[in-house]
């Protein structure tokens, strides 16, 4: 395998399987941007604020992402309406009791003669993912200045340095995937060769080792290198930027050649056009908007074509790719384009979408008027989100063949609403589920202070904080 060779959690999955998938009777549209925020401000205090986060959502935790002008990055949301996401075919809803036998006990949301692709080999991989859990705000730390020791970025917004242990506990509580975002800019020479570190890319690989060690699968990606200097999806910085993409990942797939399929690389975290109104919200309207997408397109494709070229394993393993910002309009627009593989791979591309959705209660800041620390599955205002964005991505993709990870989800702790989580999480992974998705939990070991407090495994006493919202995710993916 390695190299080669909580009563209320599982209320919610019952509740789903009983509700069913389809035939909600509000139709929603999705917004085009979700935010998410990065470092845990009381961890890390001497740097400012990353800017952005996920018009899905994403990482940074703590302090509330910013516009270069200073302020909230997130503030007045655009129309939803105004969003590209395809509607629902009332006439193609599917029944939950029209259960799939070979795809799996959970993958349930199926009906006869309109499933013919969720029985894929990538749709049982991802499958067998089944739930993953985020090393977030660690090696993924970064800053406008070069530390004086490269290797301090890794504890620098978590607070703590990533043990065995850590990852031990993480399997042991019936995690099967491990996300381990990375930024490469910190650690490569300036000389335009974008040569990584030896001593940072060996980091890479012993935390990766502590995962495929524990039988897991495991996700590395270029994570925070999104900016004019290195990537940026615009025609003004593409050629730049496919060579940045095609060398750093010419350096990591041939480090990691000799690992089998347990290995999935993610090509690119949120790639969006940093600094501008269109950051978070796709104007397909704009030029310059359809232009990012193409040039994603693009990336991507450089991501495929590297990889596969690198030898080792690397000519047939799994790969993940994003739309604009990893967000569902972003996968789900008529611009968007899977790259193409090479010859005898099918459906050995994945597709990588982040949602923190419902917004207002996922993601929303608590001061913000329209933030909610409220969820039951029980009502429909809650779940119907949930069951749209999953829908969509079973239509589009998961029923054609082509497997779907949400590489990013969860709700961030405000005010002790511990309860609402629980069983937020636990539908979701069911919803989920049930669509053959496989998701994986953002965890930036944030607990305190005013940022965004997406932690659960308390990395400094190896332990879960908040073990029935694990409870309700595992008993949901069973």
């Amino acid at each position: 395998m390695r190299k080669r060779g909580i009563v209320l959690g599982l209320a919610a999955a019952v509740i789903i399987a009983a509700a069913g998938c389809g035939g909600q009777e509000r139709q929603n549209t999705f917004p085009a941007v979700v935010m998410k925020t990065e470092k845990n401000a009381d961890v890390q205090e001497t740097e400012s604020a990353d800017n952005g986060q996920e018009l899905s959502g994403e990482d940074q935790n703590a302090d509330e992402a910013q516009q270069p002008d200073g302020t909230d990055a997130d503030t007045e949301q655009q129309n939803p309406s105004e969003s590209v996401v395809p509607q629902r075919d009332q006439s193609t809803e599917r029944s939950i009791e029209q259960e799939s036998q070979s795809a799996g006990s959970d993958m349930q949301h199926t009906s006869e003669g309109r499933n013919a692709g969720i029985d894929s080999p990538a749709n049982k991989f991802v499958r067998n993912m089944k739930i993953g859990w985020n090393l977030g705000n660690t090696l993924d730390a970064h800053s406008d200045q070069n530390k004086a020791n490269e290797m301090g970025y890794e504890s620098d917004w978590c607070g703590i340095v990533t043990t065995k242990e850590m990852v031990d506990e993480i399997k042991a509580a019936g995690f099967q995937t491990m996300r381990v975002p990375v930024s490469w800019h910190n650690h490569v020479l300036a000389d335009g060769s974008y040569t990584i570190s030896e001593a940072w890319l060996n980091r890479v690989q012993e935390i990766v080792d502590y995962a495929i060690d524990n039988d897991m699968h495991v996700i590395i990606n270029i994570h925070h290198d999104n900016s004019t200097s290195y990537m940026y999806p615009s025609k003004e910085y593409l050629e730049q930027s496919k060579a940045y993409v095609a060398a750093v990942w010419i350096q990591v797939a041939e480090r990691f050649a000799d690992y089998d399929e347990h290995l999935i690389m993610e090509g690119l975290n949120e790639p969006r056009l940093i600094g501008t109104s269109d950051e978070w919200w796709l104007d397909l309207n704009k030029q310059q908007c359809v232009e990012a997408v193409q040039c994603i397109n693009e990336l991507n494709q450089v991501f495929v074509d590297t990889v596969r070229a690198s030898g080792g394993y690397n000519g047939e393993r799994y790969l993940l790719v994003p739309g604009y910002a990893a967000s569902l309009q972003g996968a789900t627009n008529p611009y968007f384009e899977m790259p193409r593989d090479i010859a005898g791979n099918e459906n050995k591309i994945l597709v990588e979408v982040h949602a923190y959705t419902p917004y207002n209660f996922a993601l929303c800041a608590p001061e913000e008027s329209r933030s909610t620390d409220q969820w039951s599955a029980d009502d429909k205002a809650s779940t119907a989100e949930i069951d749209e964005l999953m829908d969509t991505l079973y239509e589009k993709y998961v029923r054609n063949g082509t497997g779907v990870v949400i590489d990013e989800f969860g709700a961030r702790d405000k005010n002790g609403n511990t309860q609402a989580r629980i069983e937020f999480a636990a539908y979701y992974v069911a919803a989920a589920r049930q669509r053959g998705i496989t998701c994986c939990l953002w965890d930036n070991n944030a607990f305190a202070g005013g940022g965004e407090k997406f932690g659960v495994f308390n990395r400094q006493t190896c332990s879960f904080q908040y073990p029935e919202l694990v409870e309700g995710m595992i008993q949901a993916c069973e």
